[in-house]
């Protein structure tokens, strides 16, 4: 394995759109929201503990799930748990375990990942990702992975690539596009020139730390000035300074946006961001009726094409529903349609304002 390579697994959201399995105080990479035997953040590890040395493995995450994680991911050195003092989006921490490596091996090599997406074809993916760090080793280039459209789905952010390769199925970035509409999103993949964003970066930390200086200096003052501190017992007092002073943006509108040095690698390994619970409904199996149900003491009659998901201390039987989410937790029982799931962050902020924090 190649020392130079890292992975930075983004592990600090609060996975809102999966409420209720999901909740603040143990959000939904920690749980196996698929039923497969591992939580998401631990299957993350697994794929990326197959080509990057264990050493070379970093967890960033709030300091709230810091002993999850060490629970979790038993074989992870805990010194490798970096913990935010405050969510700021990804820049601020793409920002921290970047100029931590820097100091670290200024010729590390870095892939950033979210801790919770699912990736069904391992071996395609770990492919790209050698590719991907190969070419950033050669080249000065911000690489993002982009996923082939397989319908015009209007949850993903839409990258649009120039026609020409640079390399071997390496183009140049043309636009980024947030979420679109239906319509515009039925354009975009009906043109084949656009890819779904999976999030997924690689780059070599100088040519980040390179870009946080030209386009967020503000950002790059603050980590930079701290530099004397990472890599010590010093390390995080120095965090807890700086990310009062980080702006709260995401490394896309920051920094990949703007830069004129990205590229993507087109790629197929079966990926989804289980963003929601729609997603979910996705890759889970379903019975004859279009079901997909998570839970041992479900039982479903006259009910078609609902995503259900139970404890199985309780028995659940489900009459005449069609196209629902039903999620039954111990103290919480969500029933919403299908089509309304992108709104069950706003379900959840009617849940704080009329009872407070003691159902998220």
């Amino acid at each position: 394995m190649n020392k130079n390579n890292y992975v930075a697994i983004m592990a600090g959201g609060i996975g809102s759109r999966f409420w209720p399995m999901s909740r603040t105080d143990y959000p939904k990479q920690f749980l196996d929201i698929l039923n497969t035997g591992r939580t998401l953040i631990q299957a993350t590890f697994d794929r990326f503990e197959q080509f990057i040395d264990k050493e070379n493995i970093y967890i960033v995450t709030s300091e709230q799930y810091r002993d999850i994680c060490i629970k979790q991911l038993p074989h992870l050195n805990p010194g490798n748990i970096l913990c935010e003092p405050s969510r700021k989006n990804t820049a601020a921490c793409i920002a921290y375990i970047s100029y931590k490596l820097r100091q670290l091996n200024p010729e590390a090599n870095l892939i950033c990942a979210p801790a919770d997406h699912l990736i069904l074809d391992t071996e395609k993916f770990i492919k790209v990702a050698l590719d991907a760090l190969h070419f950033t080793s050669q080249i000065k280039a911000l690489v993002t992975l982009g996923i082939k459209p397989s319908n015009p789905n209007t949850g993903y952010g839409y990258i649009q690539f120039e026609p020409m390769a640079v390399a071997e199925n390496v183009f140049r970035v043309k636009t980024f596009t947030e979420k679109p509409d239906l319509a515009l999103a039925k354009t975009f993949v009906a043109s084949g020139d656009f890819l779904w964003n999976a999030g997924i970066f690689v780059w070599q930390v100088k040519n980040i730390v390179q870009a946080f200086e030209q386009y967020l200096p503000e950002m790059h003052e603050v980590f930079d000035a701290e530099k004397a501190f990472y890599n010590t017992g010093e390390e995080q007092e120095a965090i807890n300074r700086i990310y009062p002073q980080c702006v709260n943006i995401s490394i896309d509108y920051g920094i990949m946006e703007k830069a004129d040095n990205v590229y993507v690698f087109p790629s197929s390994f079966g990926w989804s961001d289980l963003g929601t619970w729609a997603s979910a409904y996705d890759t889970f199996d379903k019975d004859y009726l279009g079901n997909a149900v998570g839970g041992n003491n479900v039982i479903v009659i006259d009910a078609t094409n609902n995503m259900v998901h139970a404890d199985n201390k309780k028995l659940l039987l489900l009459q005449g529903l069609d196209d629902f989410i039903v999620v039954d937790t111990k103290d919480v029982l969500l029933i919403c349609k299908k089509n309304k799931e992108q709104e069950i962050k706003e379900y959840v902020a009617e849940v704080k304002r009329n009872k407070g924090d003691k159902f998220l």
